[in-house]
């Protein structure tokens, strides 16, 4: 078993780690305030090749192993979660899914551009009523015979409203549940894509796009038909197992940025005459929260080594996610009690971190679901 990191792994980590600090970093707190996300930080992505980094380099990738890959989002998680998360979604739940999924056709037409940043990929599978429960999809696609036509509406949709191109799930015949829902891809300038931004402000992840998305007649041609039809349940799970890694990932990131900022805190700020990192209970809390960061990376470096060796991934996958983000939650709430008054304001950076990773023990399965996920895998189904 080897833990270390190869030379080329190495280069990775230090470009996206450049990356992060001198262009995502500095603009983190003012883009979580105005609610904007920094869209030209989209195609210097594409130039680096972070956005389709384990596609072959035939369809634009960069055909980066899948730790490398997980690494970027450790980064951008560390510098600025907005921007990690809508590498997830492009990246992962779509690109990937394209790639795993796709007709030759397909990865050819809509591939490319993805990878280069000059097209915006969504994932349209939650609704209103059917979060966890996807088999509730109440989304339905008839078929007719030159098209797939889609009514129905998806909410808190990530890049909804600077999607070029979405992959949107929709059932075929609602008695068979998982069974009847159909992925498809499509384009959002088409007649019957309609978005708006979601209701309210969010508590973090402030500067991504939020969409309510409604299907009104919308056509789909039937080459745009991802995989066959009744495959929609497993094309949306296998593209999550892609994400659910990314997103644990980018909760180890959290995670050292608030240890990062502790160590800053701990050794500067004086109280009773000395630092307070002097002061054995704010030892404890910083040790502890190195041990679990070593423990969450451990799991996520695992996942992301299994996954590169085509081994099945789902558990290690929920593991791995399961326990960076509780881990992280914590590692949160410690920093900004640390920081005392200081922390519960936006001047520092562990508010926004506090904020931020509430979001990712909840989207992509929330921290219930990995647990149903990790436990029927191990008891087994009846």
């Amino acid at each position: 078993m080897n833990f270390e990191l190869t030379s080329e792994q190495r280069e990775i980590q230090a470009i996206v780690r450049q990356f992060a600090k001198e262009e995502v970093a500095p603009l983190a707190r003012s883009t979580d305030e105005s609610g904007e996300f920094p869209l030209h930080l989209v195609k210097r992505m594409g130039e680096l090749g972070f956005l389709a980094g384990t596609i072959s380099s035939e369809y634009g990738g960069s055909e980066m192993d899948y730790l490398s890959y997980t690494l970027i989002s450790e980064e951008l998680g560390r510098a600025d979660s907005s921007v990690r998360g809508f590498l997830a979604v492009h990246g992962s739940l779509v690109s990937l899914c394209i790639n795993d999924w796709g007709s030759e056709p397909q990865k050819q037409k809509y591939l490319p551009p993805l990878a280069r940043g000059e097209k915006i990929g969504c994932y349209c599978l939650t609704e209103p009523n059917a979060g966890s429960d996807v088999a509730s999809m109440e989304s339905t696609v008839r078929e007719e015979e030159d098209a797939y036509v889609i009514n129905g509406t998806k909410h808190w949709i990530t890049n909804g409203g600077i999607a070029d191109i979405a992959l949107v799930f929709a059932s075929i015949d609602r008695e068979k549940r998982h069974g009847g829902i159909c992925a498809f891809i499509v384009e959002t300038h088409w007649d019957g894509f309609e978005t708006q931004p979601m209701a309210g402000q969010e508590l973090g992840h402030r500067s991504s796009d939020h969409a309510f998305i409604t299907f009104n007649e919308l056509r789909v041609p039937k080459e745009n038909l991802l995989g066959e039809i009744g495959d929609g349940f497993k094309v949306g799970m296998s593209a999550l197992d892609h994400g659910r890694l990314g997103v644990a990932a980018g909760a180890v990131g959290i995670a050292q940025a608030c240890l990062d900022a502790s160590l800053d805190f701990a050794r500067q700020r004086k109280q009773f005459g000395k630092r307070i990192g002097d002061f054995q209970m704010i030892q404890a809390n910083i040790a502890d929260m190195s041990c679990d960061i070593e423990a969450a990376r451990l799991l996520v470096y695992k996942a992301a080594d299994m996954k590169e060796k085509g081994l099945p991934t789902t558990r290690a996958t929920s593991t791995a996610k399961l326990f960076a983000t509780e881990m992280a939650c914590k590692a949160a709430a410690d920093a900004v009690l640390l920081h005392g008054g200081r922390g519960y304001s936006s001047e520092f950076p562990v508010e926004r971190l506090y904020r931020d990773i509430k979001g990712l023990q909840i989207y992509e399965g929330s921290s219930h679901v990995q647990r149903i996920v990790i436990a029927r895998d191990l008891i087994g189904r009846p």
